[in-house]
Parts: C-alpha cells; sequence; structure tokens
C-alpha cells in the first residue's frame, strides 16, 4: 500500500497445560511460554508499529504475593525493548535457581502459566504508554481482576459507555478497551457476587468460597451478557485473576482469530502462520474461530470453544486478505496471486497489447505477490498468442526458422523499476521542499526504459488517499521518461469509511470520494451534496435498525470507469505532460479471488453489522460540515 494507514491490532494468548518443571525437563527452560509468547509476537510485528505489551498470571499464588505482572513498551523499537526489560529480571538469577522452576515461580516475575501479548496499531488517539495494551482491572479480590487486550473498534461506543454510567459507574475514560473490560468486569462482579451468596447460604466459609468461585464462574454466561449490545469488529482476549481465559471474536468474523492446541499449551493469535512457525506445526492443525464464538481455557487447563453471541452473515475483513496479513499464510498468498491474474486482461488492454513496449512492475514491496500473479497470467495469455502467430504463419506457408525464432521471443517484460532507499526522515515544514524529499524516497532502475516509447505498468495493493502516489510514485517513476504510465490496485476502489478497526473514517481521505465529489461539481449537480447531508442527518435520529447508508446513490450515479479516470486525473501531477491511467480491482473479482473473505464494506458500502450505516452517514456530515474528527 503505498498509502500509509494504521489498522488491525495483534493478539497472542498462550495457555501452559503443564506444570512449568515439565517444560523445564522437556525443553530446557521454564521460560518456555515466555519465549514462545515473544515469537508470537514477532512473528505479528507486522500488525502493530504504537507498542507492544505482555501481561502473566500465575496459578494458585499465595496471598500476600504478586501473581499479575505486564509490562509495555511504546518506544520506537517496542518489542526488543520490551523483552529486553522483562529477560533482565532472570540476569542476576543463579545456574542453579534458573534451573529450578518452582522457585523461579515464586521469585521472579513473568513466570506465570497464562501470557497474554498485544500489538498496538493505534488508529485514533494519542500513542502514550497508557494507551497500550493489556489494560489492567485491579482487586482485592482474585476472581475480580480482569487483564484484557483487544483488536477492536465498536461503533457504538456512546451507548455503551452510558450504560456503564447506567450501572453507577464512573469510567475514568472513554477509550474502547477501558468501556469494553469494564462492561466484562462489571458482570463479572455479578457473577461473583451471586455464586458468594450461593454458597454463602449453603455454609462455606469466605476461603472456602473463594475457591468454589474460581471454580464455578461461567465465563460464558459473563461474555453473553457483556457483549449483548456490543456493535462492532473485535477480538478481545482476557485473563481473569484466578486462572480462567477466554478470547472471542465478533459474531460476524470480522477481525480473524485463530487456535491450536494440544495436550502441552493451548494458544490463540490473529495470524495463522504465526502459530505454526512459533509451534512447528502443520496448516491443518490451526483451527479459525467462529465467529460469534470464544475460546474458554478453565484454571485446570480445559477449553471449550463457546457460543457467546449470535452469528451474523460471515463477512471477514477481505483487507487482511489483501494487504494488512503477512503473506505467508498459504491461502492468503494464493489469493494474493489470484488478485493480480484477475487484473491481467483489463492491463494488457489498457496497454494496447503491446508487449514489446510495455514493462510491468511493482510498488511498494507488499504488492508483489499480486504482481506475481499478473505476471504469471500476462505469460499464459502472451503464450496463447505467440501459438495463434505460429498457427497463423503455419497456414499461409510464411513460417521459416527467423519467423518462429521472433514469435518466440516475445515474452511480458517484468522487471523491478522502483527499490526503496533507505528511509528518510524530513524536518523540513513546508510542504514543496517536503514533497522534493519524499519523492527521493524510492530509487528507480534507470536505462530499462526505452524513453517516451515504452509503458510503465506498475502493481499497487491499493490506493486509499493517492498523496504519495501522485507526489512520490508517479513522478519517480517519470524519471524513467516513460511514453506513459498505468498504475493497477488489486484492491477495488476505496469509498466508504471503516470503522471496525482500520484508520480509515474521514470521507475527504478518500481519492474516490474526492473524485465522485469532483464529477458532481463538473456535472452542475452540487445540490445533491446537500441534499445527500439532509438524508444521512434525519437518517441518523431514526432507531439503529432502520438506518440505511444514504451515501451509495451519489456513487450509483457514475460507472467505476467513470471514477477511475476522473481518479486518474486528480492523480496526475500538474507539471507532468504524460497520460496516468488507474485501473482498480472490480469488487466481483475481489470476492472471486477471497471466496471466504467477502467484508468489503469500504468499496460496497454493505456494512456487516447496524452500527456501519450510522458511521457512514456520519463520516458525510462531519464531510459537510467540515469537521475534522472521527465518524464513531
Amino acid at each position: 500500500m503505498s498509502d500509509s494507514i494504521k489498522h488491525e491490532c495483534g493478539l497472542a494468548l498462550i495457555r501452559l497445560r503443564k506444570p512449568l518443571d515439565y517444560y523445564h525437563e522437556k525443553y530446557g527452560t521454564a521460560l518456555y511460554g515466555l519465549n514462545k509468547l515473544h515469537v508470537l509476537l514477532q512473528k505479528q510485528r507486522n500488525r502493530g508499529q504504537d507498542g507492544a505489551g505482555i501481561a502473566t498470571i500465575k496459578l494458585d499464588p499465595l496471598p500476600g504475593n504478586r501473581y499479575i505482572s505486564r509490562k509495555r513498551s511504546n518506544s520506537s523499537q517496542y518489542l526488543k525493548d520490551l523483552f529486553t526489560e522483562v529477560y533482565a529480571r532472570f540476569n542476576d538469577v543463579p545456574k542453579e535457581k534458573f534451573d529450578d522452576p518452582q522457585w523461579l515461580k515464586a521469585n521472579r516475575p513473568y513466570t506465570g502459566e497464562i501470557l497474554l501479548g498485544h500489538l498496538r496499531y493505534g488508529t485514533h488517539g494519542a500513542n502514550t504508554i497508557e494507551t497500550v495494551h493489556p489494560f489492567l482491572r485491579q482487586n482485592n479480590w482474585i476472581t475480580r481482576n480482569l487483564v484484557m487486550a483487544g483488536n477492536f473498534n465498536m461503533t457504538n461506543m456512546k451507548e455503551l459507555f452510558d450504560e456503564l454510567i447506567s450501572f453507577g459507574q464512573h469510567p475514568k475514560e472513554r477509550s474502547d478497551t477501558v468501556t469494553i473490560m469494564e462492561k466484562i468486569g462489571h458482570f463479572l462482579d455479578l457473577e461473583v457476587d451471586k455464586l458468594f451468596n450461593w454458597f454463602k447460604a449453603e455454609g462455606y466459609s469466605n476461603e472456602e468460597i473463594t475457591t468454589l468461585i474460581a471454580e464455578n464462574i461461567d465465563v460464558k454466561r459473563v461474555l453473553q451478557r457483556a457483549t449483548r449490545k456490543i456493535d462492532g469488529g473485535y477480538v478481545m482476549a482476557g485473563i481473569i485473576g484466578h486462572g480462567d481465559a477466554f478470547v472471542m471474536r465478533d459474531p460476524a468474523g470480522i477481525r480473524p482469530a485463530y487456535y491450536y492446541a494440544d495436550d502441552e499449551i493451548v494458544a490463540v493469535a490473529s495470524e495463522r502462520p504465526a502459530l505454526m512457525t512459533t509451534f512447528g506445526v502443520h496448516y491443518d492443525d490451526i483451527k479459525e474461530l467462529p465467529r460469534g464464538n470464544a475460546i474458554i481455557i478453565k484454571k485446570n487447563g480445559d477449553y471449550t470453544i463457546d457460543l457467546c453471541k449470535d452469528q451474523l452473515t460471515r463477512k471477514a475483513c477481505s483487507f487482511e486478505r489483501i494487504y494488512f496479513s503477512r503473506g505467508n499464510d498459504k491461502e492468503i498468498y494464493q489469493e494474493r496471486k489470484e488478485l493480480g491474474k484477475l487484473l491481467a486482461d483489463r492491463v494488457l488492454a489498457a496497454a494496447n497489447y503491446d508487449f514489446k513496449h510495455t514493462v510491468f512492475s511493482f510498488i511498494p514491496n507488499t504488492a508483489e505477490t499480486a504482481y506475481i500473479g499478473m505476471a504469471e497470467e500476462l505469460q499464459h495469455i502472451c503464450n496463447r498468442m505467440k501459438g495463434e502467430q505460429l498457427k497463423a504463419a503455419a497456414l499461409s506457408g510464411k513460417i521459416t526458422d527467423e519467423a518462429i525464432d521472433e514469435i518466440l521471443k516475445q515474452n511480458p517484460r517484468m522487471d523491478k523499476l522502483a527499490v526503496k532507499d533507505a528511509k528518510m526522515r524530513t524536518f523540513i515544514a513546508d510542504d514543496v521542499s517536503r514533497k522534493e524529499m519524499v519523492s527521493t524516497v524510492y530509487d528507480v532502475t534507470y536505462g530499462i526504459i526505452e524513453n517516451y516509447k515504452d509503458t510503465i505498468v506498475v502493481m499497487d495493493d491499493s490506493i486509499v488517499r493517492g498523496t504519495t502516489l501522485r507526489d512520490s510514485v508517479i513522478r519517480i517513476l517519470n524519471r524513467l521518461k516513460p511514453k506513459r504510465i498505468i498504475v493497477v490496485s488489486s484492491a477495488p476502489q476505496i469509498r466508504y469509511p471503516d470503522c471496525y478497526g482500520i484508520d480509515m473514517s474521514k470521507m475527504n481521505s478518500f481519492v474516490a470520494f474526492n473524485a465522485l465529489i469532483a464529477l458532481l461539481e463538473q456535472d452542475g449537480k452540487e445540490h445533491l451534496i446537500e441534499e445527500t447531508y439532509q438524508r444521512c442527518v434525519q437518517a441518523n435520529q431514526r432507531p439503529l435498525a432502520q438506518i440505511t447508508n444514504e451515501l451509495k446513490p451519489l456513487y450509483d450515479l457514475y460507472t467505476q470507469e467513470q471514477i477511475s479516470h476522473k481518479i486518474s486525473e486528480m492523480l496526475t501531477p500538474t507539471d507532468l505532460d504524460i497520460e496516468v491511467t488507474i485501473i482498480y480491482q472490480s469488487i466481483e473479482n475481489l470476492h472471486k479471488a477471497c471466496p471466504d473473505n467477502t467484508g468489503d464494506w469500504y468499496f460496497s458500502g454493505n456494512y456487516p453489522t447496524l452500527g456501519g450505516n450510522r458511521v457512514v452517514n456520519k463520516a458525510f456530515i462531519n464531510y459537510f460540515e467540515k469537521s475534522d474528527v472521527r465518524a464513531y
């Protein structure tokens, strides 16, 4: 993605199902769980660039001993700094003590049997240490302590916050995580109170009741009650102080979650390959957590998969497949190749089927897999064309060795034209100087392009704002003096805001939306903009179930090709005298390539939860009123 946007946090939870002595004897270290958590987070580092944190809980602690440990970092090298500080707590441990798991558990932090890690990619708000997960809800009752981390955004935060106030609480802040943690904490408190009263009436002592509560807490019921009114995309993970743990996924399956279990561990992560690499297991050993379900791990190590919220139609985020998840997942790799393959015909048609004077490439590096798929399909098309030429030559009787050689040497020209140079940070304030500096972030391979004769085709994952494309990429490619530049997006036009975890909530940040507005103004239809604003205001005053996406009728006035053409005009630098063409993936082909991840609301406006329509209307209201705030 040439544009930088924030998105998708990462989660990792590990439950050791054996005593620490077992891992020391089998793997040579009592820090087996901590080491595996480190690897899980490292393998998902693409999911967070704002910070990382871990928390551990020790089972069966003696009263008066600390059993919850937490460390967080928001430094520029957050993972390195985080684990350097964690492992530093073991630097002074003598060898004989390091080989004594029970001594380590009693005397050193981060030696718990339950470990939770989080990578933060903040979609809004300040990047302070206080915003880094996991969060703690602390209490002197062990069964009321709660550690939480999540990959989520909620569309109805105001209602959830107001509900906390109606409970009699006084929340200390309005963040998603704190609000969700306090909701779960509230119903956890009710569960504990109910069990306490139940066992108290049976004549048990308070100390006995504490043990009985820990054994009998119904985590499924707590989650069902706490999430009943939640609307959004989420994977939320939590550990209760006595040792129960859970990871719950939203009912539309918007945010990803996978798990692995054997007799030694239960582990959950945001990406399948991270679990495969960390535990050295096969692809088929990793299971996807079903939507609306939670994996609930009890203090004794047993786990269940429980439906906690009625399932909606599966709308797993297609952006995970296009860009966000690491591409070393077998299915994701094949899907990204298919996205490129499905664009080959349109790209070749735009290049007038001129293999001789067209060079195909990609930028940035994350677009390489789609580029490979396009390249393979281009080669197949070229081979078919060569076969037809050979047949025609044979039928005409003009086939010669020279003619055959000339036909066979035709192949798509595949080259790496742009190479990212060392990362440059500019401290220059004025826009002109800054744009000039940004244009040197990539260097180009000179001498490949035949000046003013060759067309450059470059693959990108997606085009959000288009500013990097206009101010940097196109200018960089223009140094090669091509006749024409064609930019191909493996994703469709991003037309609508996201409200489930991606930092895309402001309408004027989308080049497709700006192109729509430009077309309306060009065609003298400005009045429709204000009419849409009035419909959005009226719609958002209705009950949630009756709200519809009022922006769709505006987009329906123009074809995808008309909007793409306007985008091409807008992203062509005014001082360039060459033609720039932007080609987008179609939504239909997106679904062909990614058949199991059909969440496409940012392209289609078809939101998977009721709150999405309210968000898109609010985003348009904000645009019209020139209010530079997020829409949820």
